[in-house]
């Protein structure tokens, strides 16, 4: 297995991309941290079917936009098992505004969680990170192709992507390497319904592959950045998104 042996935090892994890579991840021997900030049956749901195939994996409640939540989280992965090699920063908040709708609230929401709930969770894995640590941004392709009324939900994405290319320029010298994950449109209980219309119909006709993606589609990635196989793969954004690209919404 890739992982035997590895420590893994994935946020957000309760539902939808987040427990598809947490799944990932202990099927090739990962032991995984799976965070959740409400959902706890759902995240009680993701450790039962990793451990009832054979994997390790725990639940631990934290909202990854409050430092003490944060640091909290990570000293429950140093008190369980003292070491961590992968971090997974998957946690996050899409609300969709037109610019005369926009709210500071919802700004503040997305970019506390989106933005700085990942450089939080950086800074304490870190603490527990050695030579060959790899850490995943998980951003989103519209953070280069946004589309109608997404306009601070790709702007925190795009931070995401220019933020993991900084890290992995200062965490390189350590042996730490970062990398972000552009997923496409991909179903999830997050986006249930938001590409039904003519919306989805340009986002399918603009997608070489001819479907929607699964989180089954992005979690393979993740294994293989969170592996010895991309040892040499830092600071790059890479996109998993069944070929779309510069489709205008």
């Amino acid at each position: 297995m890739k992982l035997n042996g590895k420590i893994a935090v994935v946020t957000g892994a309760s539902k939808g991309i987040g427990a598809g890579i947490a799944k990932a991840l202990a099927a090739q021997g990962a032991t995984v941290i799976v965070n959740y900030a409400s959902s706890k049956a759902d995240a009680d749901a993701v450790v039962t079917h990793i451990t009832t195939h054979g994997g390790s994996a725990i639940a631990v409640q934290a909202d990854m936009s409050q430092g003490t939540d944060v640091a909290r989280l990570f000293n429950t992965v140093r008190e369980h098992y003292g070491t961590l090699d992968v971090l997974v920063n998957n946690a996050g908040v899409a609300v969709f505004q037109m610019i005369d709708d926009l709210t500071e609230e919802a700004f503040h929401t997305q970019f506390n969680l989106n933005v700085l709930g990942y450089l939080l969770a950086v800074r304490e894995a870190v603490k527990l990170m050695g030579p060959g640590a790899s850490i995943i941004n998980i951003s989103s392709i519209l953070s280069t192709d946004p589309y109608l009324a997404s306009s601070v939900y790709s702007a925190t994405k795009g931070a995401v992507d220019t933020l993991s290319f900084a890290l992995a320029r200062e965490l390189g010298p350590r042996g730490i390497r970062v990398n972000s994950i552009l997923p496409g449109h991909t179903n999830t209980p997050a986006t249930a319904g938001h590409f039904a219309g003519e919306l989805g119909e340009k986002i399918l006709a603009g997608t070489p592959l001819g479907r929607f993606g699964e989180p089954e589609d992005i979690a393979p990635l993740a294994v293989f950045l969170a592996s010895g196989d991309s040892h040499w793969v830092t600071g790059e954004s890479i996109r998993a998104s069944g070929g779309v690209r510069g489709v205008g919404y």
